[in-house]
């Protein structure tokens, strides 16, 4: 396991190092700093996983909610946002595994993280898991997953999928609030992201 979570975070760290983030657009997502702007509860326990610069987190920060956490495997982008937002707690950036974590949220913001990993069935379920266990009771799970077919070539990020196939992950264990093509994406994604609102299932 240590092994392969080593080479996980090399490979994310070279990645920063090289400054190879084509996913990165240097600013919140619009879907899901407009589903932001309505949230009304400051007290949410959010985490954004695979959070990179995490544009999300410092919108959600300066916004006044103050029980955010940000999560990556690597530790490059938390120092670069750690040094963008210094006010943020350090104790709130958090250098983990994902899929070895352990804490539960109210909400976690999924932003090209589950696009992130090979797009095997058992990754695929994995995650959708794990989203499951870090979720209190009545938790949501809300963001942006890629419209678009699987390439053949399984080192080719962004790993796309169709809205039939999430679902065959996630409705077993989560209610589906919406789950539709985003209409307010940036104009190179338009048509491309679906937005989702999926809320934890009770046991």
């Amino acid at each position: 396991m240590n092994a392969r979570r080593n080479k996980r975070e090399a490979y994310w760290s070279k990645r920063y190092k090289d400054n190879l983030t084509g996913w990165d657009i240097g600013e919140p997502s619009t879907p899901i700093k407009t589903y932001i702007d309505q949230l009304k509860n400051k007290d949410l326990k959010i985490l954004i996983p695979g959070a990179g610069n995490s544009y999300e987190a410092e919108y959600l920060f300066n916004k006044g909610f103050k029980n955010v956490f940000v999560l990556d495997i690597s530790k490059e982008p938390l120092k670069a946002f750690q040094s963008r937002v210094p006010l943020f707690p350090k104790n709130q950036i958090i250098h983990d595994d994902f899929f070895t974590h352990k804490n539960q949220y109210d909400l976690i913001i999924e932003q090209t993280f589950f696009c992130s990993f090979p797009p095997s069935k058992n990754n695929r379920e994995a995650y959708a898991n794990k989203m499951f266990e870090l979720l209190k009771k009545d938790g949501k799970l809300v963001g942006l997953w890629f419209n678009f077919p699987l390439s053949r070539d399984v080192e080719k990020r962004p790993f796309g999928g169709s809205k039939k196939e999430y679902l065959g992950y996630f409705s077993h264990l989560f209610q589906v609030k919406t789950f539709e093509v985003s209409y307010n994406s940036i104009p190179s994604r338009q048509d491309k992201e679906l937005f989702g609102v999926f809320r934890k299932k009770s046991n």
